[in-house]
């Protein structure tokens, strides 16, 4: 009975088996599938790139977008950004050509163009930037003084970036710019330093006062000089006047001078008058104060009538004694 039950009961149970095992098979192949395109399916974001490698080989660089890649035959070998990376290295020891040792760390700004070159250029790209940069700092630093590093950092930055960016160009980087961001001079240099500086400021200051007193001198002899100017015009001024006020009296004396023969000739004045006048004239010369005297010729005569006159009126009157 119980055999007969089993070999009638047995085949369908075994078809279900079947049919489940079936599906589980189809299941896990589909999940398999499903696995398989999500791992070889990607999405390249901005500013970044895949680099792809068919078995072992470099095959294709991918940019941005979405990629799709055969399961175990290519495979990702390097994700590389494409934005600009600062390296900021440490404090490299430097000889400067007059024999200064200082330390100097220095700033790099690069971007990789490249990235088949960047993977498979160099091994480690950002110590071999560092490497070199130490090396070329050493080299341009070795060729300047103490005061010409610490004045031309802009000529040393352009000499490094251009002899990194040349250097870098087979590993697929380009340098964009180099900065010495700290120059560190022994203690002792830096307070020679100090000092000359101190010294140089004192020396601007004398330099400015005595710039100033000799302004200030050079402007009261201007000043002096202009007020001597100026006083002798005044004098020269005062000494015309003067000299055109005596000749305008001269010439007013000597225009009545004129209008007075003018009128002595119109009048016809004799000769005794003449004489009379000049014998007025003369008393007025005299007039107690002139000590010679000197007497025309033509005078004489009339002095002495002058004198006899001058008797008479002077002796007493007979008449009047009595």
């Amino acid at each position: 009975m119980f055999n007969l039950i089993n070999l009638v009961t047995m085949p369908p149970l075994l078809m279900q088996a079947t049919n489940y095992l079936n599906l589980g098979i189809v299941i896990v192949v589909a999940l398999i599938f499903f696995f398989l395109i999500i791992r070889n399916v990607r999405i390249v974001p901005q500013a970044t790139t895949f680099v792809i490698e068919r078995l072992g080989t470099y095959h294709a660089t991918w940019q941005t977008g979405i990629h799709a890649k055969i399961p175990f035959v290519d495979r990702i070998s390097n994700i590389i950004t494409l934005k600009e990376r600062v390296a900021d290295f440490e404090p490299q020891s430097v000889i400067t050509k007059d024999n200064v040792t200082m330390q100097i760390d220095t700033v790099i700004f690069y971007q990789v163009v490249d990235s088949k070159l960047y993977t498979y250029g160099i091994e480690n790209p950002i110590l071999a930037i560092e490497n070199l940069s130490a090396t070329t700092l050493r080299n341009l630093i070795g060729d300047l003084e103490l005061d010409e590093t610490l004045t031309s950092r802009d000529v040393i930055n352009t000499n490094m970036r251009d002899i990194l960016d040349i250097a870098t160009d087979p590993w697929g980087i380009k340098v964009n710019r180099v900065e010495l961001k700290n120059i560190m001079p022994p203690r002792e240099i830096q307070q020679a330093m100090e000092r000359q500086m101190k010294a140089e400021r004192e020396k601007r200051e004398k330099i400015l006062i005595a710039e100033g007193v000799k302004e200030a001198t050079i402007r009261e002899a201007e000043g002096d000089k202009q007020a001597v100017i100026l006083r002798a015009e005044a004098k020269k001024e005062q000494d015309i006047r003067e000299a055109e006020g005596e000749a305008q009296a001269i010439l007013t004396v000597q225009e009545a001078t004129a209008r007075g023969l003018r009128m002595i000739k119109d009048v016809q004045a004799d000769e005794g008058l003449i004489s009379l006048r000049a014998l007025d004239t003369m008393a007025k010369v005299a007039d107690g104060k002139a000590t010679k005297i000197l007497i025309p010729s033509n005078l004489q005569g009339l002095a002495g009538m002058a004198q006899a006159f001058q008797t008479i009126l002077s002796e007493p009157d007979p008449e009047v004694q009595k």
